[in-house]
């Protein structure tokens, strides 16, 4: 059996994987992960019972219970770069014996299941929606480093969509969907599903323009305008691509359900984000 060594799988002293800084007894198996460090601790507050508390970088770890469901919450930072370490670390955690640094023949399904913030990309879809992601595309190019399992269906529609939007012409994006079983935990009729973008930055790549000119003009316009079936996009953001490829292909279930901040298309922003942030949080709490 491999064995993974200390440059490939980077372990402190007292045991813990290098960037999160927490080791795998410290790890729930039902994960929230959010962006910003400082809401770990709003997302804990709900907790029971906080039994560990770590800060690594701008990592936060937070395990309790919530409702006697066993629970950790875990901040990622911003971008897919981040979600790659998070995703593969998190894995290792629960999959790879750090002692004999082997792989775990009985792997453990991790259920990871991000709380965001994006922007709207439908007319329809008022400033303050809680949107579900159906699917991620991205177009971030993290996904292309790794041989991804790569459904059929998912490859079928990411074709279609090449064929009728306005990528840059050096873009080669990629789709996953998200796991159906938490999907279904998530939705309800409050909440919009649909196809989630990520990009690779916050202006340029989601079709921000300051003082530099955007490559391609009409990029969000044709995301917006894009239809197939039941199959439309509804938000942008930075990290769910990376999350549902990784996930899907290391075996793990994930989803992702963000807060709409800003409708790109009317030009709103929302007035009391973190008043519905903690009403988003009690949702999955309550569904994870």
């Amino acid at each position: 059996m491999e064995e993974f060594l200390p440059s490939e799988l980077i372990l402190t002293q007292e045991g813990q994987i290098y960037h999160l800084g927490i080791a795998p007894d410290e790890l729930a198996h039902k994960i929230i992960i959010v962006g910003d460090q400082a809401r770990v601790e709003v997302v804990s507050n709900y907790f029971d019972e906080v039994t560990h508390k770590s800060q690594h970088r701008e990592f936060s770890c937070h395990t309790g219970t919530y409702k006697g469901k066993h629970l950790s919450v875990v901040s990622t930072g911003i971008g897919t770069d981040n979600i790659d370490i998070v995703l593969n670390e998190l894995d290792a955690l629960v999959n790879i014996n750090f002692n004999q640094r082997q792989e775990n023949n009985k792997k453990v399904v991790l259920e990871i299941v991000r709380i965001g913030t994006c922007g709207i990309l439908q007319d329809d879809i008022p400033v303050d929606s809680f949107i579900l992601s159906s699917h991620a595309m991205g177009i971030d190019n993290l996904g292309h480093f790794y041989q991804l399992d790569v459904a059929q269906e998912d490859a079928a529609l990411l074709e279609e969509i090449e064929k009728k939007t306005a990528l840059p012409e050096k873009i080669h994006p990629y789709l996953t969907a998200a796991n159906t079983d938490l999907v279904a935990r998530l939705m309800s009729k409050d909440v919009v599903k649909g196809i989630t973008i990520t990009a690779s930055g916050f202006y340029g790549p989601q079709g921000r323009k300051l003082r530099l000119p955007l490559a391609e003009e009409n990029m969000l316009n044709s995301f917006s305008d894009f239809r197939l079936g039941e199959h439309r996009f509804t938000n942008l953001e930075m990290e769910c691509s990376a999350l549902f490829a990784l996930s899907k292909s290391l075996g793990h279930k994930a989803a992702a359900i963000c807060l709409g901040l800003a409708n790109r298309r009317k030009k709103e922003f929302s007035s009391n984000y973190e008043g519905r942030i903690r009403t988003l949080i009690e949702y999955v709490l309550d569904r994870i």
